[in-house]
């Protein structure tokens, strides 16, 4: 693993204080692991589907375009590395307005992508981007901002509470609108962290959780297809040809695999029976190739970036002078990743209703990896400044 850390310093601009202070190599190896897993995951899972997809019969399509997606990720992060984190806070409001504008874009006919009913992409040539992704990450970097420095004071209700709740409410209307629940959910729960972690009012915090929770049920009895996802999730075996389908499919993969799998390449589920198998349901595959001990393994890696990220980096940047921004955003991005990865797993194991959520680093789809390598970044960046600041090194 030390090759990747040496690599990781070359291809920085600060060459000389990223070998001196270092990086939390858990996290990078972590992630780097993830993104291989995917990587080998992802030609798996979808070689059947390629050679129709790609019009020409080619099998290697999605790995491919997957690559590209992991290439250009690796360079957005370290360009994203190679940023002070003074510019995400510095930027905070530009970085959200950019997002508003392009969640709008992708809804205007002729301009957003329809796939499968939802109004997602903006097609970019070689890459369709989905701005609900940068939408986790831009919430993010805002609220961190915002609550860096003030506190919800319902006395100055105008002045601190509607800016904040204007954005957010705007962020996931778009999103529903595309629609995209499951990205909506995260950036809920992105928002509700750094709410919580800021330390304001426990009856703001209260208010926050059940008027979430109230929205969560009215989006579900009020809209006829998310209630056939909860009615097919309680029991996808009333009717496995129609509404449980892909939940059944997803369990008989997790059935057949047991506690080993039944190794690489040799699932039957991705054979054309369960659909999005090298996306929203990559884990299934993973969990039919390799058993309950692969899920694991993707579990317990997660849970590496997370609790490093939450303590060890977020919990001790806050306790720095001016670095609660820094604080609260790596925390933000902990909880993104192990949230995401932890509802993703839990559609596809059917504890948790059907969402159109790709799991962190693995799954194919690439503004996923795009975005999730530049929030990976960031999260070192503020670990490496710590580190800079410990050492008794100015930031730049």
């Amino acid at each position: 693993m030390r090759i990747f850390t040496k690599f990781f310093r070359w291809l920085t601009t600060d060459r000389q204080n990223v070998a001196k202070a270092g990086i939390d190599n858990n996290i990078l190896f972590s992630a780097i692991i993830l993104l291989a897993i995917g990587l080998v995951m992802v030609y798996s899972a979808s070689v059947a589907y390629a050679a129709k997809d790609s019009g020409s019969g080619n099998p290697y399509f999605y790995l491919i375009r997957h690559t590209l997606a992991i290439t250009l990720g690796t360079v957005a992060g370290v360009l994203a590395f190679n940023m002070p984190t003074s510019f995400w806070k510095r930027n905070a409001n530009k970085i959200i307005v950019g997002v508003i504008i392009l969640l709008i874009a992708v809804l205007v006919p002729h301009v957003g992508k329809v796939v499968n009913g939802s109004r997602r992409w903006l097609p970019l040539g070689l890459l369709n981007l989905q701005p609900s992704e940068l939408a986790k990450l831009g919430i993010g970097i805002y609220m961190a901002n915002y609550f860096c420095g003030k506190t919800l004071s319902m006395k100055n209700f105008r002045s601190d509470v509607v800016p904040v709740i204007a954005t957010l409410l705007t962020v996931c209307v778009l999103l529903l609108a595309e629609p995209d629940m499951g990205s909506t959910t995260v950036v809920f729960i992105i928002a509700l962290t750094i709410l919580y972690l800021s330390d304001l009012n426990v009856r703001v915090i209260f208010a926050a959780v059940i008027f979430g929770a109230a929205a969560f049920v009215l989006l579900i009895v009020f809209e006829p297809y998310r209630m056939k996802r909860v009615v097919g999730f309680l029991d996808p075996w009333q009717d496995a040809l129609g509404k449980g389908y892909q939940l059944s499919h997803s369990l008989l993969a997790f059935g057949h695999g047991g506690w080993l799998g039944v190794g690489l390449g040799n699932s039957l589920e991705k054979l054309y029976y369960l659909p999005e198998a090298h996306t929203d349901f990559i884990m299934a595959i993973i969990g039919e190739e390799f058993g309950v001990a692969g899920v694991l393994v993707i579990l317990l890696l997660f849970w590496i970036i997370f609790y490093r990220g939450f303590t060890m980096i977020g919990t001790e940047t806050k306790r720095l002078p001016g670095r609660k921004f820094q604080g609260l955003l790596a925390q933000g991005i902990s909880v993104w990743f192990f949230a995401q990865a932890v509802v993703n797993i839990g559609v596809a194991i059917g504890m948790l209703p059907t969402k159109g959520l790709t799991l962190p680093f693995v799954s194919f789809g690439g503004s996923s990896v795009l975005v999730n390598c530049i929030a990976l970044a960031i999260l070192l960046k503020i670990d490496y400044e710590n580190k800079l600041l410990k050492h008794g090194n100015p930031l730049t």
